[in-house]
């Protein structure tokens, strides 16, 4: 069955699949290319048609992750919000929906350490997704006085940051690993304490 993907010209993809398949059990480091070709139903030999190594197989997986993840993201922030605050917070429950959907990216993307900037196509992909958190980021802060408003790549990074944690906490769902708290109410809670800190929300009274 596993073979019917080579015999109809997908390898590549097959691969692919069978990769993000092992990265979600073990890690990805946790596999061999041997694994990953017998998941796929094919010799080791097989792979070495398409990819260099485990690397630059994680990398094609990580790149259509970014693919996946930026067109989530433009949908995300591109929803016709009220506010530009609305459309900031959708980019964040964006993010935390990805990562519970697609986790064997994720990983890929974010855990693998995969060399992004080694990839250019890979690259492309990653750029593109962070470029709607961007903008999301700078339109939330464009009415700050400059000497108080933060680059916006580093605005995007720091909520990035805190999404990211959040999603170890939960451990993108495995049993006995989640925090008491759903991930949408602490990344809320979570950017709410950030952008009053710099002053785009009101205090609390």
């Amino acid at each position: 069955m596993a073979k019917q993907g080579y015999h109809h010209g997908n390898l590549r993809q097959a691969l692919v699949d069978a990769s993000l398949k092992l990265i979600e059990e073990k890690g990805p480091t946790g596999f061999t290319l041997s694994e990953a070709a017998k998941e796929a139903g094919v010799t080791p030999a097989a792979v070495y048609r398409h990819f260099q190594g485990r690397e630059d197989l994680i990398a094609e997986a990580a790149r259509q992750g970014f693919e996946i993840f930026a067109d989530v993201m433009d949908h995300a922030y591109n929803g016709g919000h009220p506010s530009a605050l609305a459309a900031f917070e959708a980019t964040g429950r964006a993010y935390l929906a990805f990562a519970r959907k697609f986790p064997g990216h994720y990983v890929a993307m974010f855990e693998s350490g995969v060399n992004i900037a080694g990839h250019p196509e890979l690259a492309r992909a990653a750029n593109r997704a962070r470029a709607t958190q961007e903008a999301a980021a700078a339109k939330l802060s464009e009415h700050l006085p400059p000497e108080r408003r933060p680059p916006a790549a580093m605005f995007a990074a720091h909520v990035q940051a805190m999404s990211h944690g959040i999603v170890e906490l939960n451990a993108r769902g495995r049993p006995g690993t989640r925090a008491p708290f759903a991930p949408e109410d602490l990344l809320e809670t979570g950017i709410g304490i950030y952008l009053r800190g710099l002053g785009l929300l009101p205090p609390d009274r």
